[in-house]
């Protein structure tokens, strides 16, 4: 099989320009999964990457590893020195998938114990990430993202995740206040400002947790369209939590207060 060299080739420049640019991978549909997990995520929950770009020092025992017994489909070798200069990461793991972002399916609002969770400008893509972790982990189901997140798909986002996007139902570009009013049950807005607990809130219904912004928080109409306005105990001396974190504790309250839906 040839080996690529050349920082011109087509696919090169293309591979750079998805890791670089929102607007590139929404004209496109295409993204970048890096590294073994996520791919062999992939093929698990979705099917075969459209292509496999592999560093030429990883092509043999490695590729067999991440093909691991999956039909391979279309792959490409790329020099190891080329390689590390189109890798997302400073440590190459020498793999890459070209995927199509898959298409958003519609929401899933009349299951009685539906569960949700509603992001506002979120603009950290490891924060990002690792809610949507949570989320996949707490059997979460639909989560909405305003517009002004961080874009789900970008390989930051992805590598964050560590494969959560490939269970979940991700809907972007949402009218969060509508969502939030159009809910079946019970909408919890997350804030420091609030004087309720969550562990005073009973989460046995169809629950959709809304988080906001890192640095500023969630929007007064967010808060005004939510049932409940919230906030974690935290008896120590840091002022707040970080956005990820607090996800997953109320994630899994949700779950601790349910156990046998999940």
């Amino acid at each position: 099989m040839p080996v690529i060299t050349s920082r011109d080739h087509p696919l090169i420049k293309q591979l750079i320009k998805l890791e670089s640019s929102a607007q590139y991978r929404n004209k496109t549909g295409l993204t970048l999964l890096d590294g073994e997990h996520l791919i062999h995520t992939y093929f698990a929950e979705v099917g075969v990457p459209q292509n496999l770009i592999v560093s030429q020092s990883y092509a043999g025992n490695g590729l067999s590893r991440v093909i691991s017994g999956n039909k391979p489909g279309k792959t490409t070798i790329v020099s190891d020195t080329l390689f590390r200069a189109i890798s997302p990461v400073k440590t190459p793991t020498g793999v890459l998938g070209l995927i199509a972002i898959p298409a958003e399916k519609k929401p899933n609002m009349h299951e009685k114990e539906v569960f949700s969770a509603l992001l506002e400008d979120i603009q950290d893509p490891g924060n990002l990430g690792s809610i949507l972790r949570s989320a996949a982990a707490a059997a979460v189901g639909d989560v909405y993202l305003s517009k002004h997140c961080v874009d789900v798909w970008s390989p930051k986002t992805l590598r964050a995740a560590m494969g959560a996007h490939f269970f979940l139902q991700l809907h972007e570009n949402c009218d969060l206040p509508q969502i939030a009013r159009q809910f079946p049950g019970t909408v919890i807005a997350t804030s420091i400002q609030a004087s309720k607990s969550l562990f005073e809130v009973p989460l046995m219904g169809a629950t959709a947790f809304v988080f906001g912004n890192e640095g500023g928080g969630l929007s007064e109409e967010m808060i005004q369209a939510a049932d409940e306005n919230i906030s974690i105990p935290m008896p120590g001396k840091t002022e707040s939590l970080n956005a990820a974190a607090a996800a997953a504790i109320c994630f899994f309250e949700k779950v601790r207060q349910a156990p046998k839906h999940y």
